[in-house]
């Protein structure tokens, strides 16, 4: 069981909240606002009122204790900014903050931040990818280069195993799972491909492009 501690209780503070208490972790949440801690309560162990930016504040909480220290602050990069050098300095273990665009991420990268994340950005790029295209039903970032797309198998594919397709030979893709009708699986060479199956393709974007023709 992980300890996380959640500095900041917005909404973003409170969806990672909820998620962490599904995956049976322990989450103590701190904020400066009462009325936010009381929202947040159902679905942490433990609450904080508190400044973050208040290195005796931060101390008293015990911040080596905790395996990962999520920054979840929205409104002031300053106060984000000083929270997560502060968090390093104090022993955390991990600490990963929020930002709002790439030059917040470059500055909290440089003061201690060992991930950030972009919500916005993230977002932009998940809704601009699915429906960029009708054959693409959903996908999943993992870097610059790759990611997890979910498809609908081509036309052309019907009646053909994926031996004879080749993607990963002619596209540098390669086919992870098959989905038919309600069932996932994971596909053999001599797969044959039906009507109506989706399939789960890593890879990058243009490869996609060139091998789905969108």
């Amino acid at each position: 069981m992980k300890t996380v501690l959640i500095i900041g209780v917005g909404q973003f503070g409170v969806h990672i909240a909820r998620r962490m208490e599904e995956l049976r972790c322990e989450v103590m949440a701190v904020d400066t606002v009462e009325e936010r801690i009381q929202e947040i309560l159902p679905y942490v162990t433990n609450v904080c009122i508190g400044d973050a930016t208040n290195e005796e504040f931060l101390r008293s909480l015990g911040i080596d204790n905790f395996d990962v220290c999520i920054v979840a602050l929205g409104n002031s990069f300053q106060t984000s900014l000083e929270t997560t050098s502060l968090l390093k300095e104090l022993g955390a273990k991990t600490v990963i903050s929020r930002a709002a665009n790439d030059v917040q991420m470059k500055f909290l990268l440089r003061n201690g931040a060992d991930e950030v994340v972009y919500p916005e950005k993230e977002m932009a790029l998940h809704i601009a990818t699915k429906y960029a295209s009708d054959s693409i039903l959903d996908f999943i970032h993992l870097d610059s280069n790759y990611s997890i797309y979910e498809l609908k198998a081509p036309e052309d594919w019907y009646g053909r195993t994926l031996a004879q397709i080749d993607v990963r030979k002619k596209y540098k893709l390669n086919v992870l799972t098959v989905k038919r009708d309600s069932e996932v699986f994971i596909p053999e060479p001599d797969t044959q491909i039906l009507q109506g199956d989706i399939v789960f393709v890593i890879g990058g974007i243009r490869d996609i492009q060139k091998c789905f023709r969108i």
